[in-house]
């Protein structure tokens, strides 16, 4: 559920930035939800490789650094690889990967937050239960 969310907010923000920036042009939604698609198959596999590569050489005291400017390469070849998206220039893929970032940790801080409300909501449902018996 939570790859879907993700998959979900990166493809509004591909189409936010979009409508935002003159420089990147996102077709439709579905183009925007298969580019996000896209970009996280390639930063999962491209991306690991070439972040790997990328902290050996600032011995990983830069990784975030380093995480950012691998994601614009890999939008960088997702606009290659997509014929409905363009985006002109890398600066522009750099807004978009800043962007991502900001809009997953936001995802996943939230998820967290109602994981650990759920959490600790449970034992407190356990305890009444034992005192009504």
């Amino acid at each position: 559920m939570d790859f879907i969310i993700n998959l979900l907010v990166s493809a509004g923000v591909l189409l936010l930035l979009a409508y935002i920036m003159p420089q990147v042009h996102v077709k439709s939604f579905l183009t925007a939800l298969w580019v996000a698609l896209l970009i996280g198959i390639l930063n999962a596999t491209i991306g690991l490789l070439l972040r790997f590569i990328g902290n050996l050489f600032t011995l990983f005291l830069l990784s975030f650094i380093i995480k950012l400017i691998v994601t614009a390469i890999v939008i960088k070849i997702a606009d290659k690889l997509t014929r409905n998206f363009e985006v002109k220039g890398f600066w522009p893929a750099l807004v978009i990967a800043i962007a991502l970032a900001i809009a997953s940790t936001l995802v996943d801080r939230t998820r967290a937050d109602e994981d650990y409300d759920n959490e600790a909501f449970l034992p407190a449902r356990q305890e009444q239960l034992i005192v009504l018996k």
